[in-house]
């Protein structure tokens, strides 16, 4: 099984020196501790409360966010006791996310097992979800304040982002409300990932703009692609084509489709809301998935990806800057 530095291409040409093979293999031995962490720190003493908060940890996930943070912290020190407590802030305000992003989303799985509030309910699965925020701001108070501020202001934007998506775009563009709610969804947090490595590792300071710019943009980005991966109807993404689509979702190829007014893209809206069947409603989602809105879709995931490039000009040339770049590559190429 490949680590997950290789998962996100830090394992290539592209990184292959000695040096840039230091500090891949210094982040992929972080990624391990910081699984090691994990499990220890989010223990709690009520059983039942200890099930739920570590159901989607034992899931798994892809901590692409700890190791954005381990990346961009050899920019300083490199991976310290701080840097890595600070990585399990990030991932455990990120599991803390999904949590709640389920419920008010009603989604039946998550990672491959069923979701947190249809096993043990809507109000368990929430106060699961703070449970976990609290022990990410436990974990990031010993660290500073500029930590504690950082973590409490991305929870913020978390919550800005679920709440606007609840209550859609009223009179704003639709395309742009949407792009506004991955920036905050999903945007922050990858910022923030990729500026506290940063902060916890001494870096220069002169850093963190460039870094917090980098991740918000691959953030959004990230978030567009799987739009378009939701449209495959490749098995290897694990899940059924469209589903998505099936279950109501705004996702950008809809929103895009919305915005035409030849015969054929509203004729393909009208069966994608009200299908005849499930038949109808198969082939309808087929059809999106070859529509010119999904071509479209994955050049907005470009042009994201080149801003987040852009971003990284003040970084000095080298190995993090390198990874960044791979990574912010790999992230648009699962299109491909």
């Amino acid at each position: 099984m490949p680590s997950i530095a290789e998962a996100f291409g830090l394992r290539g040409p592209r990184l292959a020196a000695p040096a840039d093979l230091r500090v891949v293999d210094s982040v992929d031995r972080g990624l391990d501790d910081l699984e090691a962490r994990l499990e220890d720190h989010l223990r709690i003493a009520d059983p039942v409360a200890d099930a739920v908060t570590r159901y989607l940890l034992e899931a798994g996930g892809k901590r692409a966010r700890p190791l954005l943070l381990l990346l961009t912290a050899h920019l300083g020190t490199g991976v310290d006791d701080d840097v890595l407590s600070a990585a399990e802030v990030v991932e455990i305000t990120h599991l803390a996310s999904l949590y709640h992003d389920d419920v008010m989303d009603e989604a039946e799985t998550r990672r491959g097992v069923p979701s947190t509030h249809t096993v043990w309910g809507n109000s368990v699965a929430i106060l699961a979800g703070d449970l976990l925020f609290a022990r990410a701001g436990q974990i990031a108070a010993p660290l500073g304040s500029e930590v504690a501020v950082l973590q409490a202001r991305t929870f913020e934007r978390l919550c800005l982002g679920q709440l606007h998506e609840t209550l859609g775009p009223g009179d704003e563009d639709p395309v742009a409300h949407y792009l506004q709610v991955l920036s905050d969804k999903t945007g922050s947090l990858i910022a923030a990932a990729a500026e506290l490595g940063v902060v916890v590792s001494g870096a220069d300071d002169a850093y963190r703009e460039p870094l917090r710019l980098f991740g918000e943009r691959i953030g959004v980005a990230f978030q567009i692609v799987d739009d378009v991966i939701d449209l495959s109807a490749d098995p290897g993404t694990g899940k059924d084509q469209g589903n998505d689509v099936r279950a109501g979702v705004a996702t950008l190829p809809v929103l895009l489709l919305a915005k035409r007014d030849d015969e054929a893209s509203i004729r393909l809206r009208g069966r994608l809301k009200s299908p005849s069947d499930d038949a109808d409603l198969a082939a309808a989602v087929a059809e999106l998935a070859a529509h010119p809105v999904v071509d479209e879709t994955v050049a907005e995931a470009e042009r994201w990806q080149r801003r987040a490039l852009e971003a990284l000009s003040p970084l000095p040339e080298g190995t993090v800057r390198r990874g960044l770049e791979t990574f912010a590559e790999h992230v648009v190429s699962r299109t491909r």
